[in-house]
């Protein structure tokens, strides 16, 4: 047990730069209270205590304004950003590594008894407001952004907007493992201003991290041969990656403040 709680506290860490203790996400992270609300309420809901249950996630909202019912079936390191307002249905069900924020509702569109609620994949981001409504199958790892209202199944990466909910980008980019870890290096998030819509600076970055990552195989691949043609290669010093980690909101900071002393 002690474990999973862990788990939900690094996952929080992971999720939210603003995150400074544990005792502080313990105490003051309403996305965290719900979620450990929900894992007892859905235990007593599925053991048959369904009134116990429901006055148990009736309380949750009470205390955090997230309502999950605890039939909602909730995987594993799933984070509720700020929280206020959002709303999961009782026949949702979203899988590992999620991220809701705030005003967030997964919910249904009829009366009818039986699956009426989304079914998010794993790595799934739903920007605040947005909203996802009936039996949907929101594939791994795709975004939607801020204020959507998605009706439509969404496949595997893929970004939606709008309303209705349209697919703006569908990421089938085999090289995003390898411009991820160089951009991770670099200490930039190449991702981070592109989860919710396009943004033409982050695409531009995209590809040159690209060209990095294919220049630098081509250098080791010439290399290589002129090694095995008995040339000897002078090793020219380069730093490391993880030497030159970029401060990008402190530079914005510093050029911000000169510009208003010069204003």
């Amino acid at each position: 047990m002690f474990a999973r709680i862990k788990e939900e506290i690094d996952c929080v860490f992971d999720r939210d730069p603003a995150a400074r203790t544990a005792l502080e996400v313990v105490t003051a992270y309403p996305g965290f209270h719900a979620i450990m609300l929900h894992r007892v309420s859905h235990r007593l809901w599925v053991g048959g205590f369904k009134l116990l249950a429901r006055l148990l996630s009736h309380f949750g909202r009470w205390m955090t304004g997230i309502e999950i019912h605890p039939g909602a079936q909730i995987g594993r390191c799933f984070f509720i950003d700020h929280g206020m307002g959002v709303v999961i249905g009782e026949t949702a069900i979203i899988g590992n590594g999620c991220t809701l924020y705030h005003g967030v509702t997964l919910g249904g569109t009829s009366w009818d008894k039986g699956k009426r609620h989304p079914t998010l994949g794993q790595g799934v981001v739903v920007g605040a407001g947005a909203k996802v409504l009936g039996p949907i199958a929101i594939g791994d790892n795709a975004r939607i952004g801020s204020n959507a209202v998605v009706v439509n199944p969404v496949p595997e990466g893929a970004t939606v907007v709008g309303i209705p909910g349209r697919i703006v980008a569908v990421n089938q980019d085999a090289k995003k493992p390898d411009r991820e870890a160089i951009a991770s290096k670099m200490g930039f998030d190449a991702y981070g201003s592109t989860r919710d819509m396009p943004d033409p600076v982050a695409n531009a970055i995209n590809k040159m991290l690209d060209h990095i990552h294919g220049m630098d195989r081509q250098m080791e691949s010439m290399k290589e041969m002129l090694h095995d043609a008995g040339y000897k290669v002078k090793e020219q010093p380069i730093s490391e990656l993880e030497d030159c980690e970029i401060d990008l909101g402190v530079e914005t900071e510093a050029v911000v403040g000169t510009e208003k002393k010069g204003s």
